[in-house]
């Protein structure tokens, strides 16, 4: 009976199934422990030591950061976990299952969407573009609805893989030590990853490691997108020739995957024209305008978003089944 007990919680499919159910339900809740403030802390502190001298230097110095941070949360990770386990495996099951919920964001990725729905609804677009500016860079003052939308449905996609796919793919793939490596990776691009004068240098190889990291579940999103739409009764075939002709024209290796999937099964173009700081970029377009873009397609592509969720945990319990054998 003992020997059953520890097999079943200590098993990677329980840890992973458990963690996916306490992000769908309980999200991001702000009063507890979350272990990305800490690995944020240690970044900042790394990156002052750090990030000075030549070209040369930063750059070297940036893959320093990127090892530092990546392998030092791993095994401070595994560590945890394995004196957790060697005073209970019940207590084991249960950091191993924290740790795994804190690295998903499929509740609180809804909830960002439906934060710019709300003014929307009620045709406020003020409150909607500054809403919109917590989730994105660019530039939000002046957006018409059709841009707000836009902003928030490309957010919506590429989070999609970002915040439950790639994290849920790892957490199957290595447990909760793997999940928090990759979300160390996370974190390390969306504070050094930026090209500009200060991280242009110094943030390259957080960059990269963070599109090699994301390469695999990026992709894994086509037949999950492809299906979840498929549920909505969507075109599916329309959306897989939108992602044949228009992913590679993304200027992230990953991102146009999942965008252009949701902007063919939407029935909208993505992309087009953006602001940051005052400086107008070009994305390529990616999709058809089928219809103008309004409110519904945050509604619909929330829906999207939810049930290619929920099928993702399929191939993840499987693979951590095997993963566990």
């Amino acid at each position: 009976m003992t020997e059953a007990f520890n097999f079943f919680t200590t098993y990677l499919p329980v840890s992973v199934l458990i963690g996916f159910l306490l992000d769908q339900i309980l999200g991001d809740p702000r009063s507890w422990p979350h272990p990305v403030v800490g690995i944020g802390k240690a970044i900042s502190s790394l990156e002052r030591q750090l990030n000075h001298g030549s070209s040369e230097a930063r750059r070297r110095n940036g893959v320093l950061l990127t090892l530092l941070v990546v392998c030092g949360t791993y095994l401070l990770t595994w560590a945890v976990v394995w004196v957790a386990k060697t005073l209970h495996p019940l207590l084991g099951l249960a950091v191993s299952t924290y740790l795994i919920f804190t690295t998903l964001a499929g509740k609180s990725l809804l909830d960002a969407g439906e934060s710019v729905l709300a003014p929307l609804r009620k045709r406020d677009l003020n409150e909607a573009r500054t809403r919109l500016s917590w989730l994105v860079s660019r530039d939000t003052e002046n957006l018409s609805e059709g841009d707000i939308v836009r902003g928030t449905v490309e957010t919506l996609a590429e989070n999609f893989v970002d915040g439950i796919l790639s994290p849920l793919f790892y957490a199957a793939l290595g447990g909760a030590p793997l999940a928090m490596a990759f979300k160390a990776v996370s974190t390390l691009d969306s504070m050094v990853g930026y090209r500009n004068e200060r991280y242009e240098e110094f943030g390259w190889f957080s960059a990269r490691t963070d599109d090699w990291a994301n390469y695999v579940p990026a992709r894994l999103s086509v037949p999950i997108l492809l299906l979840a739409g498929w549920f909505r009764r969507l075109s599916v075939d329309h959306a897989y020739r939108i992602w044949k002709r228009d992913a590679s024209g993304h200027p992230s290796p990953n991102g146009g995957n999942p965008e252009s999937i949701v902007a063919g099964l939407l029935g909208i173009q993505l992309g087009g024209i953006n602001i940051y700081h005052g400086q107008t970029h070009h994305r390529a377009e990616m999709g058809e305008i089928l219809h103008p873009m309004n409110y519904s397609d945050i509604i619909l592509c929330r829906r999207l978003v939810q049930t290619a969720t929920w099928l993702s945990i399929v191939p993840a319990i499987l693979l951590a089944f095997l993963m566990g054998l």
